[in-house]
């Protein structure tokens, strides 16, 4: 298949695009205006020039088979300015409309948009469980999830086969949240944050980007997948489970008055919500994962 792949420079484009290619696959990264070389360097694939601010595709993009849509400014990059939630919706539901309106513009289209979503799309839940067929929630994560799927959703009127992936935390030694929940443990000083009883959605990073490769190759596939394993932990679970795999300490609590402090909003909506997602789709689909297990997953993904 010859892939379109935005976001090809972050922690799940970059995993994404070597294992396309390992597998015989041509990726095609849409580099917009910007990107810095280096980061362009350390990717993988051939480089087709785009600009969502005015939609313009390179014509390299002619024949694809299938658009991956990972695009999106960093959630936990910064205090959650009027100008830094505006980058954020920007970079989400901006930039996948004008991905939409430039499949449209073609005249051989893609078969199928697997386009990136989150399971904050669900709002703070407490002990729900959650399935993708559960309603959004009303905070300005779920806000941007529900906004930024509906632009997805429009490539379905043009004959495109629509999949939106609802990652959850992702677990990779290189990037995503692990390395920053792990820095206070190394020095031990770690611990639960708030009371801990907040439900987290995991997902190791290899079976994310088997998740991925699942929803290109199979043409049932549609619709929302939560992109989690099929065992959620609480905040307290997932930090007994860090702590013992690293062999050090936790016994130090992050309090939520503190975190408010420091982080406003972003603590509220990052560390202190809970989301007891599932992975229903997935399993009715007979998906089997290769780590379900936090603590195999943990040691797994350190090891490397």
């Amino acid at each position: 298949m010859k892939i379109l792949l935005t976001g090809s420079t972050g922690l799940v484009g970059t995993a994404l695009a070597q294992e396309l290619q390992r597998r015989g696959h041509t990726v095609c990264r849409l580099i917009r205006p910007g990107t810095s070389t280096e980061a362009i360097r350390s990717s993988q694939g051939f480089d087709v020039q785009w600009n969502p601010a005015t939609g313009e595709l390179g014509g390299a993009a002619v024949g694809a088979d299938a658009v991956v849509n990972l695009a999106g400014a960093s959630i936990a990059h910064g205090r959650w300015t009027a100008e830094r939630k505006q980058l954020l919706r920007t970079s989400r539901v901006d930039t996948t409309r004008a991905l939409v309106n430039a499949l449209a513009k073609m005249s051989a289209r893609p078969r199928v948009l697997v386009s990136a979503s989150a399971t904050g799309y669900y709002g703070n839940r407490g002990d729900e469980l959650l399935t993708e067929d559960s309603a959004p929630g009303a905070d300005f994560l779920g806000d941007l999830a529900k906004d930024w799927e509906a632009e997805a959703v429009k490539a379905e009127v043009l004959g495109i086969r629509v999949v939106r992936a609802r990652f959850g935390v992702l677990l990779a030694r290189h990037g995503g949240a692990l390395p920053q929940i792990m820095r206070p443990f190394q020095f031990g000083l770690g611990g639960k944050i708030g009371n801990g009883l907040q439900w987290m959605s995991w997902i190791a990073l290899e079976d994310a980007v088997a998740v991925l490769l699942f929803a290109l190759e199979n043409g049932h596939v549609t619709g929302p997948l939560n992109v989690v394993s099929p065992e959620p932990v609480t905040n307290a679970a997932f930090t007994k489970a860090l702590a013992a795999v690293l062999h050090r300490p936790a016994f130090f609590p992050a309090p939520a008055f503190a975190l408010r402090l420091v982080l406003g909003e972003m603590a509220d909506a990052l560390l202190l919500s809970s989301q007891r997602a599932v992975p229903a789709q997935l399993q009715k689909l007979n998906l089997r994962f290769q780590y379900p297990d936090l603590r195999a997953a943990l040691t797994a993904v350190l090891a490397k």
